[in-house]
């Protein structure tokens, strides 16, 4: 089944939350990090307990959630 791509994804209030919460170390990235951004294979994406389709990374001290299935951005939510 596909899902067609939206400019605007509603975000779970608990997976926003448990994002915040994390104190995973940031990481240096190059580059435009948006919506759609592909993130290369060197940047260590986290999961997220329960939330299959949502992970995260924190680059350049922003926490960013990212489709850990085709590792692009979903949206800097900080």
């Amino acid at each position: 089944m596909a899902l067609a791509q939206t400019s605007t994804v509603a975000v779970p209030g608990e997976v926003r939350t448990y994002v915040l919460e994390q104190k995973t170390p940031s990481v240096t990235f190059e580059g435009d990090i948006a919506a759609g951004t592909a993130l290369p294979d060197t940047v260590e994406i986290h999961t997220i307990p329960d939330q299959a389709e949502y992970s995260y990374v924190i680059l350049n001290n922003k926490r960013v959630l990212v489709n850990p299935k085709t590792r692009a951005v979903i949206e800097a939510i900080e």
